[in-house]
């Protein structure tokens, strides 16, 4: 629970009002440190150009170290699994989510992160546009010889028709054949799941949905359809067998779906997730790697002096590098650990272990995404060790690696603990949150506790003191202020306390 702090002075205007003046409010859930993204994890070519793009654009390193990962695994996902012992082996596709408010310059990041595969994505286009117009031309060609065929069926007398019938069907089966090559794919937006699905089966089985907006998350919880539909990320994480449903044509079977995700999306997004029940139970929301770095906002400086170009120009060799070398895989390759690495693994599940007891666990509440933490290293070691050999995979995963590995997923933790903190895991927070959406939905300037209680739900909050926790938490993060009430004059109730409501919050009002 955050302790509370001194947020903004109160001014007196009368014996009965008072008007704060108002700091801006904390989110909610923010009171837990958070490490910053340990670049030096990373090889060095890829470890500068993090550097760089970070001090480019002056956004916190965190956001493009997230998405040299995703990049990595954009490249990886689908064409390489990870072997950790016998019986154990991995997917290297990644989910990734980035917490930043507006106006924090993603866009630039996203575009100087992914900017090589693009490019590869526009070669291997280029490439297929002849072998996809002369497909096109020959299925034409077997179309009208199959129309021809066809008109001769009801020519034909009969002693020539069960010949020109075996023609024709042979001719309309060869059209069948003749399927058409899809234009290659590499990156999707904030597409639905239908259409990831789609994309997923056009194209070998994997796709990466990367956003700087992070509009997937609306879509998922039914913005479109009216309810979640979250199948595919869930099978597309873990590779599960997907079969994917088109209209007026037979299901096709994605056997190992990889689906890579690089999003960020609005502190106020984060907030309402856990809250989605779908979201949490089924276990979409711990497959996630999670970072809210600290927002630079404020502090950033007009003209920072630019990187040099061999750094950018290293990062898009190698990028692109791995990405055609994968491009066109279909047999995945599978990276092993020494029996050193596989040591190191052990010891790291035996310390996850005791953190995960539904009773004693200090992740008790966590554990659905830290039992997955191992299985996230095991994914980040083998992206490590392509990007440490990005041309030569020979070779296993050393315990360098995999102890590079570790110190990002203990990032991760830190960071997971955190995001989850703030959806809301504690009940106190949670009827923060409750009161915070009501404020949001009816925009008033100030309001009495009698008022909200009447509002609240009876299931929640079941007698007018209930609310203070929640009320007192919301003071404390800057969204409210309590106003003593007026003095009471004559018989009758005594006032309910009345709370001033932060201007942004507020209709009409700004931060």
């Amino acid at each position: 629970m955050t302790t509370a702090r001194p947020l903004h002075a109160v001014t007196e205007t009368t014996a009965t009002t008072a008007a704060p003046e108002w700091e801006a409010p904390m989110p909610l859930g923010t009171s837990r440190a958070v490490p910053p993204f340990p670049i030096d994890a990373f090889p060095t070519w890829l470890a500068d150009h993090v550097t760089a793009v970070a001090n480019l654009t002056q956004t916190p390193p965190d956001l493009a170290g997230c998405l040299a990962l995703v990049a990595l695994s954009t490249a990886a996902g689908g064409r390489v699994r990870v072997q950790v012992r016998p019986g154990w082996d991995e997917p290297v596709n990644l989910y990734s989510v980035v917490v930043l408010p507006p106006a924090s310059r993603k866009s630039a990041v996203f575009k100087a992160m992914t900017r090589p595969i693009r490019a590869v994505e526009k070669e291997l286009v280029a490439e297929a546009k002849a072998e996809i117009e002369s497909a096109r031309i020959g299925r034409r060609a077997a179309e009208e010889f199959a129309a021809r065929a066809e008109k001769a069926v009801l020519s034909a007398d009969m002693s020539e028709r069960d010949a020109a019938l075996e023609a024709a069907v042979n001719a309309a089966m060869q059209v069948d054949k003749s399927a058409m090559p899809i234009t290659p794919r590499l990156i999707a937006d904030d597409a639905t799941p239908e259409v990831v699905a789609t994309l997923l089966a056009d194209h070998g089985g994997r796709i990466a949905v990367l956003s700087a907006e992070g509009g997937l998350f609306g879509t998922l919880a039914g913005r479109y359809s009216g309810s979640p539909n979250l199948d595919v990320f869930l099978k597309g994480h873990a590779g599960d067998l997907h079969l994917v449903d088109r209209q007026g044509r037979e299901a096709t079977a994605v056997e190992e779906p990889a689906i890579t995700l690089g999003l960020t999306i609005q502190p106020s997004i984060l907030d309402g997730l856990a809250r989605n029940e779908t979201f949490r139970g089924t276990g979409l929301l711990a497959r996630i790697m999670y970072s809210l770095p600290v927002n630079t906002v404020g502090n950033r400086i007009s003209r920072p002096t630019p990187a040099a170009p061999e750094i950018a120009d290293a990062y898009d060799v190698r990028i692109r590098s791995l990405v055609r070398e994968l491009a066109e895989w279909t047999d995945p390759a599978v990276l092993v650990f020494t029996p050193a690495a596989d040591d190191l693994m052990a010891d790291l599940q035996d310390e996850i272990e005791p953190r995960l007891h539904p009773v004693t666990g200090s992740w008790a509440y966590l554990g659905d995404w830290g039992g997955k933490q191992a299985g996230l290293t095991a994914r980040i070691a083998a992206l490590l060790h392509l990007a440490h050999n990005p041309t030569s995979w020979a070779g296993a995963i050393t315990t360098d690696t995999f102890t590079a590995a570790r110190r990002i997923t203990d990032y991760a933790a830190a960071h997971a603990l955190a995001a989850f903190d703030r959806m809301g895991c504690d009940p106190v927070i949670d009827d923060a949150h409750v009161v915070l959406d009501w404020i949001e939905r009816t925009r008033p300037t100030s309001f009495s506790v009698r008022e909200l209680f009447t509002a609240m739900n009876r299931a929640r909050f079941k007698k007018v003191g209930d609310l203070t926790p929640a009320l007192d938490l919301l003071e404390q993060h800057g969204h409210i202020h309590h106003t003593p009430p007026p003095e009471r004059r004559g018989p009758g109730r005594k006032p309910s306390p009345t709370y001033y409501v932060h201007p942004s919050h507020r209709a009409g009002g700004d931060s």
